[in-house]
C-alpha cells in the first residue's frame, strides 16, 4: 500500500501511463515496442508538469494557510522539490538524446502546457493563463495528452501526419482522455466555482457532464471499431473496447467513487490499463 501511495503521490504512476500510451502508439503504427529517447522525454515531461502543478498549488495557497499548517505542508512538499529537480535532469538528458524533429514537434505542445500551468496570481501575467478561458481546460488536457503520446512516435517513425489513420488515432485518444477528465472537473466543481473558472460540469450540471463523458467513450468505441476493422488490426480493437467498457463501469459504479484511489488510481489507471492491454496484444499477435 505504501508503494502505491508513493507512485500516485509522486505522479510516477501517471507518468508511466503517458510512457505506456506512447508505446501503444508504436503498436498502432504496426511497429514492435522499442525504446526511443522520446519515451524518456514523455515520462519526465509528464512528471515535471504534474509535480509543477502541485508546486503552484502550494505557492497559491501559501498566504492563506496558518504558519504552522504551511510549515507542515512545506516539509511534506520538500520531496516534490527533489523530485522536480530529478525530473528536470532526466528531461534535459532526454532532450540531448532526442531526435530534432521530435523536439520541434514538442515545443508548441510544451508552450501550451506552460501557459495552462501558470499560477493564478493577480497580475498582468494572469491574462496569459489558458485556464482563464471559459470551458477550455478539459479540452487542453485532452489535446496535450493526445498530441504528445501520438505525434512524437509518429514523427520519430517518419510517418506522414496527414494520413487518415493518424487522425483517427488522435481523435480516439482525445475522446478517451476527455472522458476520464470530466469526472475530475465534477469533483472540483466547488473549487472551480470559488476560483471563478467556467467548466462543463458547472455549466451543465453533474448529471449531464457525466453523460457527456460516457457519450465520449461511446464515440471512442464506434471510431475504434471502424478504424481497426477497416485496417484489419482487430487484435488492437479488442483491448481498446475492453478499456472503454471498463472505464464506463468506473464512471457508473457509485461505490468506487468513495474509494481513496478513485481519481488518481482508478481513473488515471484507465489510461495505463488501455496501454498495457494493447501492448500485450501487440506483442502476442504482431
Amino acid at each position: 500500500m505504501k508503494i502505491i501511495n508513493t507512485l500516485i503521490n509522486s505522479n510516477i504512476y501517471i507518468a508511466l501511463a503517458a510512457l505506456c500510451l506512447a508505446i501503444e502508439t508504436q503498436i498502432q503504427l504496426n511497429c514492435k515496442p522499442q525504446f526511443h529517447p522520446y519515451l524518456i522525454l514523455i515520462f519526465f515531461a509528464t512528471l515535471i508538469e504534474y509535480n509543477f502543478n502541485r508546486f503552484v498549488t502550494l505557492l497559491t495557497y501559501k498566504k492563506s494557510l496558518p504558519t504552522q499548517d504551511f510549515q507542515r505542508r512545506y516539509r511534506k512538499y520538500k520531496r516534490f522539490y527533489a523530485l522536480i529537480t530529478f525530473s528536470i535532469l532526466g528531461f534535459t538528458l532526454a532532450v540531448l538524446l532526442a531526435n530534432v524533429y521530435v523536439l520541434l514537434t514538442l515545443i508548441p505542445i510544451a508552450c501550451i502546457t506552460v501557459l495552462y500551468s501558470l499560477p493564478q496570481f493577480k497580475s498582468k501575467w494572469n491574462k496569459l493563463n489558458l485556464r482563464q478561458i471559459p470551458y477550455i481546460k478539459i479540452f487542453l488536457i485532452a489535446f496535450v495528452w493526445s498530441a504528445v503520446t501520438i505525434l512524437l512516435p509518429v514523427v520519430k517513425q517518419h510517418t506522414a501526419i496527414n494520413q487518415p489513420t493518424i487522425w483517427f488515432m488522435l481523435l480516439e485518444r482525445f475522446l478517451f482522455v476527455f472522458a476520464i477528465t470530466i469526472p475530475f472537473d465534477i469533483r472540483d466543481m466547488e473549487a472551480d466555482k470559488q476560483s471563478n473558472l467556467k467548466t462543463i460540469p458547472l455549466h451543465l450540471g453533474k448529471g449531464k457532464a457525466l453523460a457527456i463523458s460516457i457519450s465520449s467513450l461511446g464515440c471512442f468505441m464506434v471510431l475504434t471499431t471502424i478504424h481497426y476493422v477497416v485496417s484489419g488490426q482487430t487484435y488492437i480493437l479488442i483491448p481498446l473496447l475492453i478499456s472503454a467498457m471498463s472505464t464506463i463501469v468506473f464512471l457508473l459504479v457509485e461505490k468506487l467513487k468513495s474509494t481513496k484511489y478513485y481519481y488518481y488510481g482508478i481513473l488515471d489507471g484507465a489510461l495505463l490499463l488501455q496501454a498495457v492491454l494493447v501492448i500485450i496484444a501487440g506483442v502476442w499477435f504482431h
